[in-house]
């Protein structure tokens, strides 16, 4: 990993994470190396999932890898592209966190299983069933680029129990081990 290919992630507060992406029209070695970045900004954050517009790209591409996970560990990591959830199966509620928000989990109810149709890096079109953990992941990430967070799953007590700690990411008063922007109202 490479320590320029590190990028910051955007937190709680800054407007690119309540924006909707745009798709991607025809992929490019731009494309190709904001995905690597991604992974590498990703791996050394320590998270499973990562939208663009968390490192500040309003575009609709989601990097996941939950091979370090026990039980997941044959799962390759992937790069979706405009990825679409298409179907989806039962309901299970789970605790979730996100890099953007450091520190605060609660717990989310999300469809237990579901199919995603995207483009991978050959821009060629695909579908896959995720089920647990990496459709947990794979929707959470997908919510993301459609400028949803997973505190807007959550009921407004819920929101409230953890508005010290948000008011605190908001200001930039957060500790945590990469590179981070904080409030950033609106991207150039």
């Amino acid at each position: 990993m490479n320590l320029l290919s590190i990028l910051p992630i955007y937190l709680y507060g800054s407007s690119v994470l309540k924006k909707k992406a745009k798709p991607v029209t025809k992929l490019t070695d731009k494309h190709i190396s904001q995905i690597m970045n991604m992974f590498d900004t990703m791996h050394h954050a320590q998270g499973i999932g990562l939208a663009a517009n968390q490192v500040g790209s309003l575009e609709r591409i989601i990097v996941v890898d939950v091979s370090e996970v026990e039980g997941y560990e044959d799962v390759k990591p992937m790069a979706l592209i405009n990825p679409e959830i298409v179907g989806r199966d039962g309901s299970a509620t789970m605790e979730e966190g996100c890099l953007s928000i450091p520190d605060v989990r609660d717990e989310v109810e999300r469809a237990e299983g579901i199919l995603v149709r995207y483009h991978d890096t050959n821009f060629e079109l695909q579908e896959i069933e995720a089920h647990e953990l990496l459709a947990r992941v794979i929707m959470h990430e997908v919510y993301h680029i459609n400028g949803v967070l997973f505190l807007d799953h959550l009921s407004a007590a819920k929101r409230k129990l953890h508005k010290e700690q948000l008011d605190n990411i908001k200001q930039g008063e957060i500790e945590v081990s990469y590179p981070v922007i904080s409030n950033v109202k609106e991207l150039a």
